[in-house]
């Protein structure tokens, strides 16, 4: 049962109404132009800023892990510390994530051969290029999601569910991730479809995804919502990789939750409640991580915080002449200057 309120009904599915959230400043002139939307949460839950259309439905992708992992943890599911980051991480494929992936699915007495996620190559570049360069193929155990996948089996065991048709959407597992997520977010879920790993992924609006991370950050110590934002924050590198962003934005924000997600999601909350929520609307990442970064500035994070996630200069002739800058409406005192 939902232990929220019942949920409310299903964002819109409608094509979104986003709006320009970043421009491409190149020598004082705009370049080019990300459109996209963004809602903060204060920490009382009232939305603080909103740009765009944050109410429409949308696939918040990797995003929703955390929420996954929740519902997980609620079925039985017994990790914590690093395993439990693994089971909400789109991991790098470094060799510390490959391991704690057959660990978790020794524990359920399974085998990579038991997975049924894509087989993929590593997700960090450098990782990825040695994988390649040792004449390694694509596999189950270094895609990204495989830390979910391993979790799902996990879980799926404990309860004596089948295995072979865990991401069935109508499988008792996902069953009970779908009433985990419509609990968090409090909405009902729009639509379902397939993920890029072959898991249901669930439409909700950008709000409802704030709000479930929020939730996870307020919660009682000890609740599987807790022990999944304290999992994550305390093993940022299992949930991520040791040179990804999402990592290091939880390394420089004292108790901040981050998750990111393909098609330029972004969620984060802090331990007061306050959230945010970012969708880039090409997909593009270059624009991700510096709205995210002047979202957060406007949840009350510390700008000082925050500025090495303002974005790369752009280049011209080898030398700095721009950057990527996001819209004043939401950004008035930009974290970094655009020459």
């Amino acid at each position: 049962m939902a232990y929220g309120g019942s949920p409310a009904d299903p964002p819109p599915v409608r094509e979104p109404l986003h709006t320009p959230v970043a421009h491409l400043v190149r020598g004082g002139v705009v370049e080019g132009v990300h459109y996209g939307s963004v809602v903060v949460l204060g920490p009382d839950g009232e939305i603080r800023l909103r740009l765009g259309d944050v109410e429409a439905a949308c696939y918040p992708r990797s995003a929703l892990k955390p929420v996954q992992a929740v519902a997980m943890v609620r079925a039985g599911l017994p990790l914590d510390g690093e395993l439990l980051s693994l089971a909400a991480a789109s991991h790098s494929g470094e060799e510390r994530h490959l391991a704690g992936v057959r660990r978790v699915l020794e524990l359920a007495g399974l085998t990579e051969s038991d997975l049924r996620n894509v087989p993929d190559l590593p997700f960090d570049p450098v990782v990825r290029d040695s994988w390649v360069g040792q004449g390694r193929l694509p596999s189950r155990l270094a895609q990204n999601c495989s830390g979910k996948h391993a979790a799902m089996l996990y879980t799926c065991v404990l309860n004596g569910w089948s295995l072979d048709d865990y991401l069935d959407p109508g499988h008792p597992l996902q069953q009970a991730i779908a009433e985990i997520v419509e609990d968090l977010t409090g909405q009902r879920v729009a639509r379902v479809t397939v993920d890029g790993c072959g898991a249901p992924l669930f439409a909700v609006s950008l709000h409802g995804l704030a709000r479930a991370a929020a939730r996870l950050t307020t919660a009682v110590p000890g609740t599987p919502e807790a022990r999944v934002a304290d999992a994550m924050r305390e093993h940022a590198e299992m949930a991520s990789g040791s040179g990804r962003d999402v990592a290091a934005l939880m390394r420089a924000v004292p108790g901040l939750l981050a998750k990111d997600g393909f098609e330029g999601v972004q969620v984060a909350a802090r331990p007061d409640g306050s959230a945010i929520a970012v969708k880039i609307a090409d997909g593009a990442d270059r624009a991700r991580v510096p709205v995210a970064a002047a979202a957060l500035a406007r949840a009350g994070v510390t700008p000082e915080l925050l500025t090495e996630f303002a974005g790369a200069p752009l280049l011209g002739g080898g030398e700095p002449v721009g950057c990527l800058r996001p819209v004043p409406a939401l950004d008035p005192a930009p974290l970094a200057s655009c020459a």
